[in-house]
């Protein structure tokens, strides 16, 4: 990490670190695992604001991770939101991250009243905003409309940041594709706008490419490979879609 921050600041650019470690995280899915208990991780977090500290990064924290609690996966709920609200703190005391906790997307929790609320148990209210469509699809117009809905419902002034990364074509419109489901690896998907500080649309910080296009959601078909791994053959796919 430290040789990441500092080409980050000789390049004189805000680095963006997407903290995936809470444990049970992703309710068994694909990228399961994270911290083994909750002794671990708040040891995994200190240790990690110390590493930041003073030095300017942007943080996305925990995809999934309060979508995963309002959908009901989560086995301690209250638990799991307490990790998150102390996480905020401790990132946010170092004075120079900018924590965005992930709220998932527009197409995963349709009730932004219950999602409003467990982020306000997760530390909202100080942290820098909410991230959107982490490794996801859902085009940016929908992301911003539903960012607009739930800053509204907690207050009107929470600002957010939205992942642009592959959501140039949308979402694949099947629930699964080839016996997989269409979150993982889709087809026919595209590069979406480029990154880009105060990109216009009100309260919305940034677009930014928090997952890396080409790297893999999983090895959820034959041939696939495991989650993380780059695989240029996809990122070659979304760039020659990209508008």
């Amino acid at each position: 990490m430290d040789a990441f921050l500092a080409a980050a600041a000789v390049a004189g650019q805000t680095p963006v670190l997407v903290v995936h470690n809470v444990p049970d995280r992703d309710c068994a899915r694909r990228g399961a695992g994270g911290a083994g208990d909750a002794a671990d991780y708040q040891r995994w977090i200190r240790d990690l604001a110390a590493g930041v500290a003073g030095r300017p990064v942007t943080v996305v924290l925990e995809p999934g991770a309060v979508a995963d609690a309002v959908a009901g996966c989560v086995p301690d709920v209250a638990g799991r939101l307490a990790l998150l609200r102390d996480a905020v703190s401790v990132l946010g005391s170092t004075g120079s991250a900018r924590v965005y906790l992930d709220a998932g997307h527009p197409g995963w929790i349709a009730d932004v009243d219950r999602l409003a609320a467990a982020l306000r148990r997760a530390g909202i209210a100080d942290a820098a905003g909410f991230a959107l469509n982490v490794a996801n699809f859902v085009g940016t117009e929908e992301n911003v409309r539903y960012g607009h809905r739930l800053s509204d419902t907690l207050g009107g002034a929470t600002r957010f940041v939205v992942d642009t990364s592959r959501n140039g074509n949308g979402p694949h419109p099947a629930p699964t594709v080839d016996g997989a489901p269409s979150w993982c690896n889709p087809p026919g998907r595209a590069l979406g706008e480029e990154p880009a500080a105060d990109p216009g649309p009100d309260r919305v910080d940034a677009l930014l490419w928090v997952k890396y296009p080409g790297e893999s959601d999983g090895a959820c078909r034959p041939g696939e490979p495991d989650s993380g791994v780059w695989w240029p053959e996809y990122a070659l796919d979304l760039a020659r879609r990209a508008r």
